[in-house]
Parts: C-alpha cells; structure tokens; sequence
C-alpha cells in the first residue's frame, strides 16, 4: 500500500499491489512448512472480484500470506483481517472457463438502506483499490502482535488499525471466509461471462 502520510487518522488512495510472486512464495511456503502461516482451506484456480461502493470496518489487520489450490501450487496474497464489517452495494463476480465458453457468476447484496454484514472477515487479496480512511493506524509492526485474532508470522511485516473505511472497494481475491455472512437483498445470477464487478 502507498500513503501520503502517516498519522492517527489517515486518509488516502490506497493502491495494493501483489509483490514479486517468486519471492513471496519462497519465503512464505517455509512459513506454511513450519505451521507459521496458516492455510485454512484450498482454493479454487480461479481468482474473483469483490466490489462494495463502501465498506466500514471495525478491527483491521493485514500481512502477507499464501494460498494453496487444490494442485498443490502457492499463491502469494495479502490477508485483510476485519473483525466486524458492513459493505454497501456488494458485488462478488467470478468467470470460469467451460465446455460451453466462459460462464459468470455475479452475486449482488448490500443495496439500499441495508448493507452487508460480515464478522470475523479474513480475504486473501491480490489487489485493492479504493479511497481509504484508517483510524489510529500503525504501519510496520510485526505480525505476530496485530491487533486482531488471526495474526500472521513472527518477524513480517504488518499494519493494524482501529477502524477502516474504504469507498470505491475493488479487490482481487483468492479467498474469503466469515464466521457469518449476512447478505440482504441477495440477487445471485449465470451470465455470459463477459462482464464481472468492475
């Protein structure tokens, strides 16, 4: 992430980049064979979109991390640790390619008066934009000792913060989970596979 400055309350483009993948996943695949960073499921080979016009969070962490496919192949991803969240207009969009030609699927939440909610959210991320607000921020600390209940592996590199808010959400992703999920107003649709959330 870029920041203009750092402060108690910072606000700010942020842009995610994925790092160098070869030198990530050397470093953290000697983490995930020791047990330091932990793989909680395997995901599938398809990476998806997530976008929300706004998500407001409680609880932020966020370190590197990897993600391991079915294939047994390493991603290198960066973990976003949100322990309470509601994201206004929620877009999850995925295109696979089939027999048949590319397919879509696009789910929708969140709209109108009554966001989504998310407790315990953890995304395993390869980008992000949007334009954030991060409320008593602290960059650089290790990420054994973020502020959350996952955390990462003693020694890396890792910033944490009271609150987050962040308009414009577009994230590329490999992995979300939640202990719950709440989506109003949820609209799941097939289609051509020729546009997805952004």
């Amino acid at each position: 992430m870029s920041f203009r400055s750092f402060a108690r309350s910072h606000h700010g483009r942020v842009i995610l980049t994925a790092v160098p993948v070869a030198a990530a996943v050397t470093l953290l695949t000697a983490g995930v064979a020791q047990g330091a960073v932990p793989v909680s499921f395997a995901v599938s080979g398809t990476q998806f979109q997530i976008s929300a016009s706004q998500l407001d969070g409680t609880g932020f962490s966020q370190y590197a991390g990897v993600a391991q496919d079915t294939e047994g192949n390493h991603h290198a991803v960066a973990i976003a640790n949100i322990k309470s969240a509601t994201l206004n207009d929620l877009c999850q969009s995925v295109i696979t390619d089939t027999p048949l030609g590319k397919v879509g699927l696009l789910i929708t939440a969140g709209g109108g008066k009554t966001p989504a909610t998310a407790s315990d959210l953890q995304i395993g991320m390869t980008g992000l934009e949007g334009d954030a607000e991060f409320k008593n921020i602290r960059i650089g600390v290790d990420a054994s000792t973020v502020n959350t209940k996952a955390k990462g592996s003693a020694g890396d590199f890792a910033q944490d913060a009271d609150t987050v808010t962040i308009k414009n959400l577009e994230q590329t992703a490999w992995s979300t989970q939640a202990s719950v999920f709440t989506l109003s107003g949820m609209s799941l649709k097939l289609t051509d596979g020729s546009k997805g959330c952004f």
